[in-house]
């Protein structure tokens, strides 16, 4: 309940008695209670009832009254605080005397109060049970008798008062004569700024002057302001009444501010229109959006806000000038902090974080350096997305994300003409003014993920001129109309297949391959990234110390998760973690440190549904270790070569292989077939005995040209019955003539080969480079052999032991 008295209308209520002294009383005390009010300033002299609601107010008044003891009233700076405090007051009030304290019908009280003198408040010493503070008074200066100038102002301040009292509709006309019947001006003065309705701040203003001559000027200004605002009122009231009809009613707020524009010396139509042109004050905008802009403010003006087409022009013109025309953040680019805020952030990413590197590099010797077009490509859930925001922290740039993904409109990226119904701009520019700068960096997310032509346009082609640095400078969009730099915002697009993404889009971005992780980067990014983040997921940080060490974290990572990047791995430690956070709310772990160990994961995620090949050793022919590349990393596969009695030239082929692995076994063949005398091989053979060739994990494709030389040892090894050297793999692609050719997914075949317990392996010489470039961590206890023929990699891999239970290749004497 408010402590005031309603504000809005002048009370005629109170008592005066003009023989008692209301300025500069001896005898003060410097100790009193302070009753806080509402929107009320009492003035000295004036005798006020004030609604007393709050407890601490009640108690105060009633204990005042008893006692008849003096208190102070200030007014709280906010109506709404409920208990207030020192700083919640204002720092000048009154001396009072509660005179009469009556009880209310609904429970609250009135409390009558006679103003004394001026007071200024100091420190609060207690706030129950009600608050006491100290208090200082403070002199008012009286004008003296003669002073001219002062009653002139007093009777110029009653006939303004009887004016504004005659043009105000809530005040009656009784109250002229209660204002003339003051005799004492000092009094009158106080009495019309207790009760004038204007807020409480202008009235603090009026307390604070000392000088009576100073509070009647103030209050002068006050009272001119009013009048003339009641004078306007009416006047456009008269003006509005006759033009009032049944559909205009909706617009009669619009239209009194209109004429009050238009009294006040305005040319504008509406606030709206106002406010258009400060924001467009200071625009770093084009020649042309300038010439637009004035175009389309005088179309505006000349719109009345009941047609439609107003609002239509208003959201374009507020769009316009809502753009960050050339505005831009200030980059920092400080090369070391980069660094640093990308190395803390990814974990690897070598090439993606050195081409950031040079860019700001150039950036700090150029300044106005063109912003490239990045494409990160590579499988899902690498941080290819993540590494936009790192960019934009390691600039300071603000960061905007669009996920284009399915879209399938061309407006959704150019925007819509204005001449639509729900027109609206195209994504880029919405997120131009979502950044609120012109050099964001600009993440393009699933750009292999646009649909292509269709009956609404082609969204991909929208993007020709969006990603291309020699067009982005006059970006056009449909909805503005008009050009917009794009030239600074570093646009950063993210995909998944290249093989989707239109060649002259494609052309346009400078591609950066982020590949899958190896076992070792998923360690260590779950050592440093994952774990804490999921740790503080499910509530366990700062409450049980949980340890994965990279023994669990590697076994979570071969037994749990096929996959290139690191999604499955956090699904998989926020189980773990959730199943430790269950059995510690259970009771079943105690507080303190919890080490989690690979048989401890196994038994908290159930039985592992994938495992790792190892090594299998030497002991049957035709079975050859080869290296293979997959989406989730490296793998060991397994060339096995049976030989069967039959009509012979029957190859069967079995194992889920592709056409191209196909083709691969069918040249090692024909080079074994052509070389048989160099192996020692009765060509006989090929017409009595059929050859099987199997890779196991049949469900799995497989496919590429990397088993070229494997598979042709592997039929060698069966042919001849040797044995192949232990503890070796090979990967590599063959020609007719038995050439050795290179072949991809070095690093995460070599890590594979580690994995299975590999020592020594063969490829191309050619793949000598890739070899170099591998960090020597995960080369360690690896010898490789480099080779250029069929004829070196038999000679390395072919020992001259025979397996046991060789078989005879009896051929029939007949058939010679």
């Amino acid at each position: 309940m408010n402590d005031s008295k309603e504000e809005g209308t002048i009370q005629m209520i109170g008592e005066f008695d003009e023989n008692v002294p209301f300025m500069n009383i001896d005898g003060l005390p410097d100790r009193v209670p302070v009753l806080s009010t509402r929107n009320m300033v009492l003035f000295p002299g004036i005798v006020s009832p004030i609604i007393i609601g709050r407890r601490k107010s009640k108690y105060l008044t009633v204990k005042a009254e008893k006692n008849h003891g003096l208190v102070a009233v200030v007014c709280q700076r906010d109506p709404e605080t409920e208990d207030p405090v020192r700083d919640d007051l204002y720092d000048d009030g009154v001396y009072a005397r509660v005179l009469k304290v009556i009880d209310m019908p609904n429970g609250a009280k009135t409390a009558i109060i006679q103003a004394l003198s001026h007071l200024k408040l100091g420190e609060v010493v207690a706030t129950e049970p009600c608050l006491m503070a100290t208090v200082s008074e403070v002199d008012e200066t009286e004008p003296s008798n003669g002073d001219k100038e002062f009653k002139t102002a007093m009777r110029e301040l009653k006939d303004k008062m009887a004016s504004y009292i005659r043009a105000s509709e809530d005040i009656g006309n009784e109250a002229t004569l209660a204002i003339e019947g003051f005799k004492n001006d000092l009094l009158a003065i106080n009495f019309l700024c207790t009760n004038m309705p204007v807020g409480s701040k202008e009235k603090i203003e009026l307390l604070i002057q000392t000088d009576m001559r100073q509070r009647l000027f103030g209050f002068l200004k006050i009272v001119n302001r009013e009048l003339e605002l009641q004078t306007l009122k009416h006047h456009i009231q008269q003006k509005t009444r006759d033009d009032l009809d049944k559909q205009q009613r909706n617009y009669f707020l619009q239209q009194q501010i209109k004429n009050l524009q238009a009294e006040m010396g305005s040319e504008n139509s509406s606030p709206e229109v106002v406010e258009l042109m400060r924001k467009a004050e200071g625009l770093q905008w084009s020649e042309d959006a300038k010439k637009v802009f004035g175009r389309e403010i005088a179309k505006l003006e000349q719109l009345s806000p009941s047609m439609p087409d107003y609002n239509v022009l208003l959201s374009y013109l507020q769009t316009l000038v809502s753009l960050p025309w050339g505005k831009c953040s200030k980059d920092d680019l400080r090369i070391d902090r980069a660094r640093k805020t990308l190395d803390k952030d990814h974990y690897g990413m070598e090439k993606v974080k050195e081409r950031i590197l040079e860019y700001i590099a150039v950036l700090g010797l150029r300044r106005d350096l063109k912003s490239p077009i990045l494409c990160l490509y590579g499988p899902p859930g690498v941080g290819k997305t993540s590494l936009g925001r790192s960019v934009a922290r390691a600039l300071g740039r603000k960061y905007i994300r669009v996920s284009l993904g399915g879209v399938h409109d061309e407006a959704e990226i150019r925007g819509h003409r204005r001449t639509y119904v729900g027109a609206m701009p195209g994504r880029i520019i919405k997120g131009i003014l979502k950044a609120e700068t012109s050099n964001p960096v600009f993440i393009l997310d699933e750009i292999d993920k646009v649909a292509q032509s269709n009956f609404n346009g082609n969204p991909a082609s929208a993007l020709l001129e969006v990603l291309d640095p020699e067009q982005n400078c006059a970006f056009h969009d449909n909805y503005l109309d008009v050009d917009y730099d794009l030239s600074n915002v570093l646009f950063i697009a993210t995909a998944n297949d290249l093989s989707t993404i239109p060649r002259p889009l494609l052309d346009r971005m400078e591609l950066i391959e982020v590949g899958g992780y190896t076992t070792e980067e998923k360690i260590e990014i779950a050592r440093r990234h994952l774990v804490p983040k999921e740790m503080e997921a499910t509530g366990l940080k700062g409450t049980l110390k949980v340890g994965l060490g990279k023994p669990t974290i590697e076994y979570i990572v071969e037994r749990y998760t096929r996959e290139s990047g690191v999604r499955q791995l956090e699904k998989q430690i926020n189980k773990t973690l959730r199943k430790v956070a269950l059995k510690y709310r259970s009771g079943e772990i105690e507080d303190g440190q919890l080490k989690i160990g690979p048989q401890d994961a196994c038994k908290l995620l159930g039985n592992p549904p994938f495992y790792r090949d190892i090594y299998q050793g030497n002991s049957y022919a035709g079975v050859v270790t080869g290296l293979a590349w997959t989406s989730v990393g490296g793998e060991i596969l397994f060339i096995e070569t049976s030989l069967s009695k039959g009509k012979g030239s029957k190859l069967t082929l079995t194992g889920n292989l592709g056409d191209v692995m196909k083709e691969s076994a069918v040249l090692a063949l024909e080079y074994v077939k052509a070389h048989s005398s160099t192996l020692g091989i009765d060509y006989r053979i090929f017409d009595h005995w059929n050859i099987h060739i199997h890779v196991p994990e049949g469900a799995t494709p497989k496919d590429g040209p990397s088993a070229g030389i494997t598979i042709a040892t592997s039929i060698a090894s069966a042919l001849t019955q040797r044995k192949v050297r232990r503890e070796t793999a090979m990967t590599g692609e063959i020609t007719l003539r038995g050439r050795v050719l290179p072949v991809g997914g070095i690093k995460e075949k070599i890590l594979a080969a580690k994995r299975a317990g590999i020592k020594d392996i063969v490829m191309s010489q050619d793949n000598k480079k890739d070899v170099d470039d591998i960090p020597s961590q995960y080369t360690a206890g690896l010898e490789f052999h480099y080779v250029e023929n069929v004829q070196d990699v038999w000679q390395f891999a072919l020992t001259e032991e025979k397996v046991a239970g060789v078989v005879v290749f009896d051929i029939d004497e007949t058939d010679v």
